[in-house]
């Protein structure tokens, strides 16, 4: 082969090689682009978290709830307040207690509510300190009365059981000794001394400072009996409660202008008593004048208040007269 054959043979087999080496680069470029284009994308964020606040004041607890409501502020002493009469056989008392809401605590009235069906006692609601906060334990209708704290809520409710009445048989027995039952409409009546061995105060709720008493074996069975949820007629009687601006505490001071009534609602009229210290509404006012000239006619026995010992607070009303 003559030497120009030999170069030319030499420089194709450069160009060649060239050629080759620049498309190996050219396909890894595009490799290395393509593996950047494809990199997956990172997930989107998560939609942000709303946050609904729980009601703060549940009306109706259904049977076996624990706990309706929680405070961080123990409730207010119990008002000072005498009982309204009986409206009509078959009621049965329920005692006033402090709830709380959006303003803070207030007044639940004491009244006579008609039971859900023949046989069934009421066990009072109450607050305990538990785990750095003060809970409400919601009252319920059952066959016997259960734990309520201790609390000494006056007019048969001394604490531990009930000793306002007793069933018989499909009619309901009132005790005179320890409620406003008058015997000329209401017959089924009886009177039993009550001893209280309850030191007698205000307190209202179960814990540090106030009540230490524990559930018995009695009342941790009567925890696991059959429970019927408040009446509609309660129901409402504590939502009309929340709605009256008067029975906040910060507005009454401790001392609520509609302590008890009659009947469940019945914020107005006959059969209204204000606690101890506050200013009675007018038209309760009047008939509570009413009613006390008709009862010096008649000289029945002394009220109960709401420690449930009517001798002894008609003593300390005598006292106070004398000052």
């Amino acid at each position: 082969m003559s030497r120009s054959a030999n170069a030319r043979s030499t420089l194709l087999r450069t160009v060649a090689g060239n050629l080759i080496a620049l498309s190996a680069a050219s396909l890894l470029g595009a490799c290395a682009v393509q593996t950047r284009v494809y990199v997956p994308l990172p997930p989107p964020p998560p939609p942000p978290r709303v946050y609904v606040a729980p009601p703060v004041v549940s009306a109706e607890v259904a049977p076996g709830v624990e706990v309706a409501v929680t405070a961080v502020e123990p409730p207010p002493p119990l008002p000072d307040y005498e009982q309204p009469p009986c409206p009509d056989d078959g009621y049965l008392w329920t005692p006033g207690y402090w709830h709380y809401g959006y303003a803070g605590y207030y007044w639940v009235p004491g009244t006579w509510v008609e039971p859900p069906q023949v046989g069934l006692l009421w066990t009072p609601g109450y607050w305990a300190f538990n785990a750095g906060v003060y809970g409400f334990h919601a009252g319920y209708w059952g066959a016997h009365i259960g734990y309520y704290g201790g609390v000494n809520y006056g007019f048969g409710y001394v604490g531990v059981g009930f000793v306002g009445g007793r069933w018989e048989g499909n009619h309901f027995a009132y005790n005179v000794a320890v409620n406003n039952v008058h015997s000329t409409n209401i017959h089924n009546t009886y009177n039993q001394t009550v001893i209280n061995n309850v030191t007698v105060n205000r307190v209202s709720y179960n814990g540090p400072g106030g009540v230490t008493a524990a559930p018995t074996a009695q009342e941790r069975a009567v925890a696991q009996e059959r429970h019927v949820a408040p009446t509609a007629a309660q129901t409402a009687h504590i939502q009309q409660a929340a709605r009256n601006p008067a029975l906040a505490a910060k507005a009454n001071g401790g001392h609520p202008a509609i302590a008890a009534t009659a009947r469940p609602g019945a914020f107005t009229g006959p059969g209204v008593v204000g606690a101890h210290g506050a200013t009675v509404p007018a038209a309760a006012a009047t008939h509570a004048s009413t009613n006390t000239k008709t009862q010096l006619a008649k000289k029945p026995p002394p009220k109960p208040k709401a420690d449930g010992n009517p001798e002894s607070n008609h003593d300390a009303e005598a006292g106070d007269k004398a000052r």
